[in-house]
């Protein structure tokens, strides 16, 4: 059986989450089949990054979510999402789209770089004193 759950990273005290696909005999820890997603619970508000997508496939070919990956999608809005998906009034071009907790489209992080010529620099010719 599949299950989706959190899986722990981060250091002592300063926990993190990936959210992964794993067979059930696998340790918390352990082997995954695919990383969809991160939870990280000391953001104020916590922080949840899904991609959607990948969810919900992995929740229609028959995974099963841990108790405590789907209160935290229910609360982030992920839940209502794969029931809209499941009812048809999504399609998979619309889970393409990134968002964040607020439902707001995350923005490209991808900015052109231009190149940028840098100014010359005169240096003074400076007179090392030999030893001798």
């Amino acid at each position: 059986m599949i299950k989706l759950r959190l899986r722990r990273t981060g250091s002592k005290k300063r926990p993190s989450y990936r959210i992964v696909v794993a067979p059930s005999t696998a340790p918390r820890d352990g082997r995954f089949l695919e990383i969809v997603g991160y939870y990280n619970p000391l953001n104020d508000p916590p922080t949840v990054s899904v991609k959607e997508a990948r969810l919900f496939h992995w929740l229609s070919v028959g995974g099963q979510m841990t108790d405590s990956l789907k209160r935290i999608l229910k609360y982030h809005g992920t839940i209502e999402r794969y029931n809209l998906f499941k009812s048809g009034e999504l399609t998979k071009e619309d889970l393409d789209v990134d968002t964040d907790k607020e439902g707001k489209v995350a923005e490209s992080t991808e900015t052109e770089v231009s190149e940028v010529e840098a100014p010359e620099i005169e240096m003074p010719e400076v007179e090392l004193p030999t030893s001798g």
